[in-house]
C-alpha cells in the first residue's frame, strides 16, 4: 500500500470516530444496551419487543393498567410506536374512569401520554370503543371540565370506553 493511501484511510477512520462520538453526545445513550437501540433508531429498523407488548397487552385487557403501562413502556423504550402508546394513554383513561367522578391526575397524564401518538392513528383493535387519539383525547378533556352533568345521578348508569 502506497502511503498516500494510509494517510488517507487514517484521515477517513478519524472522521468516522468524531462523528461517532459526536452521535453519542447527541443521544446521550444511558447504558450499553440503550446505544444498540439508538443505532437501530438512526438506522430506520427500530422494532418494539412484541413479547413485552403482548404481555402488556393481557394485562391492559385483565384490567392490570399499572403494570400493562411498565411492559408497554419497556416494549418501546423509544416511545416511537403510535400503537404502544396509545394503549399506554388508554389505560389511563380505563384506571381513571370512575361511575360517579374521574380520577383528574390520570387524565392528565393520560392527555400528555396522548401527545405522543400520530394524531392518524386509528386502532383496529376490537376490543376498544375509541380507535382515535382524537376520540380519546375528546374522552380525557370531557372528564377533565367541571359541568353540570357531573352533579346527575344518572351518572352512575354510564358505561367505560
Amino acid at each position: 500500500m502506497k502511503e498516500k493511501h494510509i494517510q488517507i484511510l487514517g484521515v477517513f477512520l478519524s472522521i468516522i470516530y468524531a462523528v461517532f462520538i459526536v452521535w453519542l453526545y447527541a443521544v446521550e445513550p444511558k447504558s450499553l444496551s440503550e446505544v444498540g437501540t439508538k443505532v437501530t433508531v438512526t438506522a430506520g429498523t427500530y422494532e418494539i419487543d412484541k413479547a413485552k407488548f403482548d404481555e402488556g397487552l393481557r394485562l391492559f385487557r385483565a384490567d392490570n393498567f399499572p403494570v400493562s403501562r411498565d411492559f408497554f413502556a419497556q416494549a418501546d423504550p423509544e416511545k416511537r410506536d403510535a400503537k404502544t402508546q396509545f394503549y399506554i394513554a388508554y389505560s389511563f383513561y380505563r384506571q381513571g374512569f370512575g361511575k360517579t367522578y374521574n380520577d383528574d391526575a390520570l387524565f392528565k397524564q393520560g392527555l400528555e401520554q396522548l401527545s405522543r401518538v400520530d394524531p392518524n392513528f386509528k386502532s383496529d383493535d376490537a376490543d376498544l370503543k375509541m380507535k382515535t387519539p382524537a376520540e380519546l383525547k375528546n374522552e380525557f378533556t370531557e372528564g377533565l371540565q367541571l359541568t353540570a352533568d357531573d352533579f346527575n345521578p344518572l351518572k352512575v348508569l354510564r358505561e367505560r370506553k
